[in-house]
């Protein structure tokens, strides 16, 4: 697949910045990711990111860092954090901008350490896909998991992009998915991905795939606009 966000980071951090990233989905027609956002301070960073950042302890594994703005926050405040992608633009601007540890894998192909934290951040456990690769998904999160870990991850229920009825349910269409389920596809100038899928998982559908999977999860913050932050940890 075409390293579309690798190729635009790289274009910025070179100061090549001409245009943004721009997103395709079966939700709505085009949307853009603003490259600029990729490289912003903790002060331009959401508050759940916020919080996330300063819940983050001991060894920490920064997965599908970007390129490599919270990494760099919890470098700063000494933290011992690792910052992991599969896109080889984004680790190369990741070790250009100071990130000391980087790895370039696929979280489900990397099995090399445990942490305290995980973090995964800007809806990262978007990059389980689907419903039915949630377990998998988790499973493999947990067993990077030291035994007092945590795990930290934003999300948002998309329920708010569905009509609503007069009596405030929405009009899901019934085609057998959740309806987290998003089919993407990204393009940055000649270049355009392979459609992928990517998930938005509400806060109840996470709780209850946690508690089936041997994990604790706890909702830390609940933003304005149906998004959240979660923490899970390992069951006693």
């Amino acid at each position: 697949m075409a390293d579309v966000l690798g190729k635009a980071v790289m274009d910025f951090q070179q100061g090549n910045y001409t245009e943004d990233i721009k997103t395709f989905s079966s939700l709505d027609e085009e949307d853009v990711i603003p490259i600029p956002y990729l490289f912003r301070n903790f002060k331009e960073m959401p508050k759940i990111e916020q919080k996330a950042l300063k819940l983050a302890y001991g060894k920490v594994l920064d997965i599908g860092c970007g390129a490599g703005s919270h990494a760099l926050y919890l470098q700063d405040k000494s933290l011992d954090v690792t910052a992991l992608d599969n896109s080889e633009g984004c680790i190369a601007v990741a070790k250009e901008r100071g990130v000391q540890k980087t790895i370039l894998s696929p979280i489900l192909d990397y099995s090399g350490d445990t942490f305290d934290t995980l973090l995964l951040l800007m809806n990262g456990i978007g990059l389980a896909g689907t419903l039915s690769n949630l377990t998998a998904f988790l499973q493999h999160l947990a067993s990077l998991l030291r035994e007092n870990g945590q795990i930290l991850l934003d999300s948002s229920d998309i329920i708010y992009m569905f009509d609503e009825d007069e009596d405030g349910g929405f009009w899901i269409p019934n085609n057998g998915h959740y309806y987290g389920e998003v089919n993407f596809t990204m393009q940055y100038k000649e270049w355009k991905t392979e459609p992928f899928d990517w998930i938005y998982l509400d806060y109840n559908t996470l709780q209850n795939a946690c508690w089936a999977n041997g994990l604790e999860c706890e909702l830390i913050v609940s933003g304005k606009h149906y998004d959240y932050l979660a923490k899970l940890t390992l069951k006693r």
